[in-house]
């Protein structure tokens, strides 16, 4: 069996070839020779990804099993040696907040509940909370796509918007006025909303056992809660105004909504992609940072497409740097020259569903409030049980701040 290196390197083989197919132009493709070739090497890249992910889930689990032989006091000694106080203190409140001196407690601006003694918590320092915030980009596409800003307050923010794409200037006779045509300018409001990981529960074993590295469990299992329940929001918020974010499904307009009676209903045509792409205004396109959102079902449908020289629209990216003569570093999928972001809160193709975005992605803006806050509880419920439970708040927001029309949808056909 070849070695995790040795896949990853004929995969990025594969990739640096798919490439140069797919540079070729219109009238160098032999759709004779040149499309079974393409479907030979995408099938055989499908299946090098697929036994990349086994080999390195079995490698995820060795390591699993191996940590507590590997790692000792993980989060005090990571502390430790990067004379980071504001790790160590954290690792010493999620272990035993009772080893925390009035000193630590001032440093780590205590903030500890007035109703129940065992129910502390603080707003975390700023590395624990940028490992936090960081972590979430892992969950879901949004924060990969959107423009992400901090504050450090959650007061109500309306930006500023005007749409100047359909204002034009005038030709003016000698001796005559100038016509005044003064700019509309509108507000887009930018919330922030109060998201919680729901209590995360933690055996005393793994706390009193030196050799686990419990504040990274901790942190790991509140980031993934906090990361898929904002990246829904940011994509399908209903955006009322008062419960939840304005996703960017819901802000963006229908750029291409399929016909009835065609096979698009689960699935899009060559010319409705195209559609899909001049839809966006050239000033968004021209900018260079347009791009696909869909969920990685429509990704499968679209990677079969082929245009009317039967040459492939979709060309695969690679995670890993690819050999000389391809492009360094990592490369996205692509779709008619522009990248695809793969979201899962992305519709699945179905009728009516609107499950492809294209356009400046980027415009849509998420904001969080530098103000994480960890809870840890000790009452009697979890005593009980031999644990101690965790709690992560996290105010955060999103809008698609643009009037312009800088994202489209596609819709697809009702029947």
């Amino acid at each position: 069996m070849a070695s995790l290196q040795e896949l990853r390197a004929q995969g990025a083989a594969i990739v640096v070839a798919m490439q140069a197919m797919a540079d070729k132009p219109a009238d160098k493709w032999n759709a004779a020779v040149d499309t079974p070739e393409w479907d030979r090497l995408d099938a055989q890249l499908v299946e090098i990804q697929a036994n990349i992910k086994r080999q390195e889930r079995v490698i995820q689990a060795a390591a699993d099993n191996l940590q507590r032989d590997l790692v000792v006091d993980a989060s005090l000694r990571v502390g430790q040696d990067q004379k980071s106080e504001a790790s160590t203190l954290f690792a010493k409140w999620v272990r035993s907040p009772e080893q925390l001196s009035a000193e630590d407690w001032t440093k780590i601006r205590a903030t500890m509940s007035t109703t129940t003694g065992s129910q502390g918590g603080y707003t975390v320092q700023t590395e624990v909370q940028k490992t936090v915030l960081d972590a979430l980009k892992a969950f879901g596409g949004m924060r990969a796509v959107a423009n992400v800003i901090q504050t450090s307050q959650g007061n109500p923010i309306s930006y500023p918007t005007s749409d100047g794409t359909s204002e034009t200037g005038e030709i003016v006779a000698q001796n005559a006025s100038a016509t005044a045509a003064d700019p509309t300018f509108g507000t887009v409001p930018l919330n922030v909303y109060k998201f919680s990981s729901k209590i995360i529960a933690v055996p005393f074993e793994l706390l009193q056992d030196s050799e686990v590295d419990v504040e990274a469990f901790v942190i790991k299992r509140a980031s993934t809660r906090l990361g898929r329940i904002t990246n829904t929001k940011f994509t399908v918020g209903a955006g009322d105004g008062s419960n939840e974010p304005n996703g960017i499904v819901t802000a963006a307009t229908t750029g291409v909504t399929a016909a009835n009676g065609t096979s698009q209903v689960t699935a899009i045509i060559y010319d409705s992609l195209i559609d899909m792409q001049h839809s966006v205004d050239p000033a968004y396109r021209e900018s260079g940072e347009c791009k696909w959102m869909m969920h990685d079902s429509s990704v499968k449908v679209i990677r079969k497409i082929k245009d009317g020289q039967s040459r492939p629209i979709f060309v695969p990216g690679w995670d890993f740097a690819v050999p000389t003569g391809g492009k360094a570093g990592k490369i996205p999928d692509s779709l008619l020259g522009d990248p695809i972001q793969v979201n899962q809160d992305m519709a699945v193709m179905a009728a009516s569903a609107k499950s492809i975005a294209y356009g400046k992605l980027n415009e849509y803006t998420i904001r969080d409030v530098m103000d994480v806050t960890m809870f840890r509880f000790t009452d009697s419920v979890y005593t009980s049980k031999g644990q101690v439970g965790f709690l992560a708040w996290l105010r955060s927001g999103g809008n698609l701040i643009d009037i312009g029309g800088a994202v489209k949808l596609f819709v697809n056909a009702a029947s």
